[in-house]
């Protein structure tokens, strides 16, 4: 099993954060099969493109809530680390609270 769990939504609040928000937060390593997706569906083209990144994020961004960490964006960057048999990805973590 590549996730923890494959979701179509998200269980959370809204984090809210614009771009710069988010590229504040520092990257750190999170195990694949720790995640939980919020979309079970991925466009191909985004896992094939190889400039995917141009005019967004390095790093996938994740939330986590309730103890749980769910991939808010960046499935083609954890697919794509999986089909590389990579167990981690490099990811921005937001909490948010209740």
């Amino acid at each position: 099993m590549i996730f923890k769990r494959v979701g179509d939504s998200r269980p959370y609040p809204d984090p809210g954060l614009t771009p710069r928000e988010w590229a504040a937060i520092a990257p750190r390593a999170v195990r694949l099969d720790s995640l939980i997706t919020t979309k079970d569906t991925l466009q191909l083209a985004a896992l094939l493109d190889e400039d995917s990144t141009f005019y967004g994020d390095l790093f996938a961004h994740v939330v986590e809530w309730r103890g749980e960490l769910y991939l808010e964006d960046g499935l083609h960057r954890a697919l794509r680390a999986a089909l590389r048999q990579r167990s981690v990805l490099h990811a921005r973590v937001h909490v948010v609270s209740e």
